[in-house]
């Protein structure tokens, strides 16, 4: 199948925060959606969470089709089989395990039309390593979304080791079909299967930098909210909110993942570790760094800051992993991983600056290296030097 006219039934594998945004769109652009997940509570929860935002969107004149005939087109289970049978592309969204993953990929292959691609909406995992587990390599892509998709321009479509041009192509072109608040799609090719693809792989070890922070803020007594206030202005969410929003589950597993694949550094530490234990997860259980009401965000008083934060220190980070990444061939031009950075995270990429001030944040990160004892935050030679201005 070539033809992004054939794909008519999609089906979302995972109800939850991912899960069913991506089924909200992807109604929004006129398809026919099925939402699957193990539990009938889950699909419940987030069959209303898609009903409220096209209720909404419909409200402010911003849904150009009824509300009741979008929500016509969705359709739930509990079955994955039945998911699978008559769609044209899956998206899975199930929690960051590998072997939940793997499993999931092998219900999905052996019950799918063969024309069907199947999509991992992954922040971080191997493309190459779920697709092992099914019998069409060549149709298995990274399609990583971001949170919320209504209004990050971003998808990031991932290479495999055996995925094919055509489905690549194929997923870039349904990328562009589904609506964003914010303006037009923009589909980041990503050439090499590597952890954390671009834009995840670019912010990654600035949580290194941030549990250290939350460490050393917890043992000195300094209020969580001190710490979003010294990212005020600098960010759209402050680093403990942003850990609330996007799970301290999905932290810490993929802070673990990063551990294994690219450097011991990324282990979790004991704040974000006993937040974890805890089932403190943020957003999702109604409470991690804060208490979450069950409708829009918490009341975070800014008004003072703990000088723990540094916005120049990440963007140091950004700027040495973005060197790694283009050494490992995940892309091959460091204006695709500023503009992918601005449409994923509504944040510049650090390659503006960077071409300016990359010796002194160097110096900045040795600095921080040995401050944290932390050799992975110690500055490449590409960025030591300048070389990366020549990936155009």
């Amino acid at each position: 199948m070539t033809d992004i006219n054939d794909i008519q039934n999609i089906s979302v594998i995972g109800a939850g925060e991912m899960g069913h945004n991506i089924a909200q769109i992807a109604l929004m652009a006129g398809y026919h959606v099925t939402l699957a997940d193990i539990k009938q509570e889950y699909i419940e929860k987030g069959k209303k969470e898609i009903t409220n935002g096209i209720r909404k969107l419909e409200s402010k004149g911003k849904l150009e089709s009824a509300a009741a005939e979008v929500l016509n087109k969705l359709s739930t289970t509990t079955n994955n089989e039945e998911a699978a049978e008559n769609a044209d592309f899956i998206v899975e969204a199930v929690i960051e395990k590998m072997d939940i993953k793997k499993k999931v990929f092998g219900t999905l292959d052996k019950n799918a039309p063969k024309h069907c691609i199947l999509a991992t909406n992954t922040s971080t995992m191997s493309i190459s390593e779920i697709a092992t587990g099914t019998s069409r390599q060549d149709r298995v892509i990274g399609m990583h979304f971001f949170n919320p998709p209504i209004l990050m321009r971003l998808i990031e479509v991932i290479y495999g080791n055996k995925t094919s041009d055509e489905s690549i192509e194929l997923a870039m072109k349904l990328g562009e079909t589904l609506p964003c608040l914010k303006g037009d799609r923009y589909i980041a090719k990503v050439l090499k299967d590597r952890p954390g693809f671009i834009v995840n792989r670019l912010n990654a070890p600035v949580q290194i930098y941030m549990s250290w922070m939350f460490d050393k803020a917890s043992k000195e007594g300094i209020e969580w909210r001190k710490i979003d206030a010294d990212a005020k202005g600098l960010m759209p969410m402050g680093p403990c909110e942003l850990m609330d929003y996007t799970g301290i589950d999905t932290v810490v597993h993929t802070m673990n993942y990063y551990a294994e694949t690219l450097s011991e550094d990324f282990k979790p530490g004991k704040v974000l570790t006993e937040m974890y234990k805890n089932k403190n997860l943020g957003k999702k259980t109604g409470k991690g760094f804060y208490e979450w009401p069950e409708e829009g965000k918490p009341n975070i008083d800014k008004s003072e800051k703990a000088g723990l934060f540094n916005v120049q220190n990440s963007m140091a980070i950004m700027l040495n992993e973005g060197c790694r990444i283009l050494q490992e061939g995940v892309t091959d031009s460091y204006k695709v991983i500023d503009k992918a950075n601005m449409a994923g995270m509504n944040t510049p990429g650090p390659f503006g600056p960077g071409k300016r001030s990359y010796e002194k944040w160097a110096s900045k990160l040795e600095d921080l290296a040995e401050k944290t004892g932390k050799d992975y935050l110690k500055p490449t030679d590409m960025m030591k030097n300048g070389e990366f201005k020549e990936y155009k």
